[in-house]
């Protein structure tokens, strides 16, 4: 069996946040909602942030209503050890890995069938592998679950796709791409910046690096990833830096957040047609950047046009196309 070991306190220091040492070394907990993996929805596996061995799938993560990421089981039974947590005047059942030796976070009874289990744990105490990536990590054996089986039928974690745009202010980019068949759901976030836990009255201010955004969960099968961007470059205006209608600062800047070689390919594909077929005044300033830690913005601005309708917004889509592919709702 691959040994994953435990580095020196001194190396641990050095090498997690803050918050990473103290979820992880003191038993810490983070705030829920308002962490790195609670709404994740990419497939791949969650591995020990201290030590690297494997804990956890996508495949067997769900939605809790809890604001901390929730499995239904451990993807390696071995790897998470189980122990009576008594602090708090209660008893609980503490989870930690077992060659890290890192607190992750804790289970309880009332999980969705068939384990009926909620492994309800701390972002700080994982890090995340894309199934692209499974391979090139040291974790390629873990590859096959991902992978369509001799029937064809395909697994749960390649079901879906995600795409991550920001184009001004999220209220109204989630409105319109909400209507397009094939797109699943739509979360709209704070990403592309530096400060950790990013919240509306920080990204506001214009100096985190945030920009407003919307994280888009599709079906390839009924809208490809091209006709997503091509819609992206109709609603809003590609060539203002920093502004969309009223709304002004880096915070409204247009940018996509690729996450995997094929979209960064695609994305500046697209971009470079937009600019030739001349549709805009201007060049299109749109960056083309890796996606990072997305953290959705707070309650109230999900779904915020289907909660108050007429709402303010900029964006509408403009009547050309830029692809003969208008499969999507134009």
């Amino acid at each position: 069996m691959e040994e994953f070991n435990k580095p020196t306190d001194a190396e641990l220091r050095a090498q997690l946040t803050p918050e990473q040492y103290k979820v992880t070394q003191h038993e810490g907990t983070e705030r829920p909602f308002a962490n790195e993996y609670w709404n994740n929805k990419r497939p791949g596996i969650y591995v020990d942030v201290v030590s690297g061995e494997p804990l956890f799938s996508s495949l067997d993560k769900y939605d809790s209503g809890t604001g901390w990421p929730s499995f239904t089981r451990p993807l390696e039974e071995a790897n998470v050890v189980t122990r009576k947590d008594r602090k708090l005047f209660m008893t609980r059942t503490e989870a930690r890995s077992k060659q890290g030796d890192s607190h992750l976070g804790h289970v309880f009874n009332d999980g969705p069938q068939p384990t009926g289990l909620r492994y309800c744990m701390n972002s700080a105490s994982l890090r995340f592998i894309p199934v692209d990536q499974l391979v090139e990590a040291g974790y390629g054996r873990y590859l096959s679950l991902f992978q369509s089986d001799g029937a064809g039928t395909e697994a749960r974690g390649q079901a879906t796709g995600v795409a991550t745009f920001a184009g001004g202010c999220f209220w109204g980019m989630e409105e319109l791409f909400r209507e397009i068949p094939g797109v699943i759901d739509t979360t709209v976030g704070y990403t592309g910046g530096t400060t950790p836990n990013a919240t509306y009255d920080r990204v506001r201010r214009g100096d985190t690096g945030h920009a407003e955004s919307i994280e888009i969960v599709y079906d390839p099968q009924k809208v490809s990833y091209e006709r997503l961007l091509e819609f992206f470059f109709r609603l809003h205006d590609p060539t203002t830096a920093n502004r969309q209608g009223n709304d002004r600062g880096t915070q409204y800047r247009s940018a996509i957040f690729y996450h995997d070689e094929a979209q960064r390919a695609s994305a500046e594909e697209m971009k470079q047609r937009v600019d030739a077929l001349g549709k805009w005044r201007g060049k299109v300033v749109t960056e083309i950047v890796p996606a990072g830690a997305f953290y959705p913005a707070e309650d109230y601005h999900q779904d915020y046009l289907q909660k108050n309708v007429g709402g303010y917004t900029c964006h509408y889509v403009r009547p050309w196309h830029y692809t003969e592919d208008v499969t999507a709702s134009s």
